[in-house]
């Protein structure tokens, strides 16, 4: 059972496709997925929403970071995704910035505008409060790389810091899923309009 300070898995529901059980140290996840870049050569570049920069400061945490991590767009208001990391003012007018193709887009764009081989994406509402009809702990996080593409929605339960701790976990996995080649392509690319 975990502790007061280890939170547990949250409780899936119908649009859970998998449970996030957080690395309480949060540098193992991040090492290894530094690792995996580092042995297929990629560089990486990220761009967060709702994790307000707490996915590149767990990156940067680990000693040599630099040689794989190019840098990191914070795009918290919604403007911002269209104007820095290119996502399409129609889609975010039709869905908002809590959407698996805002995320897809998001990650697609940091990944050019950085100049980097993978780009990683979160997008979500931490809470307390919904955000646009979508309930708290309401995540999106998505993986571009040279090979494959990825986004994994979930719903996280938790207070605010919870749900943002939870993502970094969830970007970290999918992250290293890919860049060792263990993650499931997504079929089609994001919705473009």
């Amino acid at each position: 059972m975990p502790g007061p300070d280890v939170p547990g898995p949250e409780v899936p529901g119908p649009d859970v496709p998998d449970l996030v059980v957080p690395d309480p140290a949060g540098a193992g996840s991040a090492a290894e997925a530094l690792r995996a870049l580092r042995e297929r050569g990629w560089t990486l570049a990220v761009a967060e929403s709702l994790t307000g920069g707490l996915l590149s400061a767990r990156i940067v945490d680990v000693p040599g970071a630099s040689l794989v991590h190019r840098g990191a767009v914070v795009a918290y208001a919604t403007e911002l995704k269209a104007t820095l990391l290119g996502v399409p003012d129609g889609l975010l007018a039709r869905r908002g910035p809590v959407d698996p193709d805002v995320a897809l887009r998001m990650a697609a764009g940091v990944r050019e505008r950085l100049g980097a081989d993978v780009g990683v994406a979160t997008t979500g509402v931490a809470g307390p409060d919904e955000q646009d009809g979508k309930p708290p702990g309401t995540v999106h996080v998505a993986v571009v790389t040279p090979d494959a593409q990825a986004v994994r929605s979930w719903h996280l339960v938790g207070d605010r810091a919870m749900v943002r701790e939870r993502t970094v976990e969830a970007a970290l996995r999918l992250l290293r899923e890919l860049a060792d080649g263990s993650g499931d392509e997504r079929a089609g690319g994001p919705d473009t309009a």
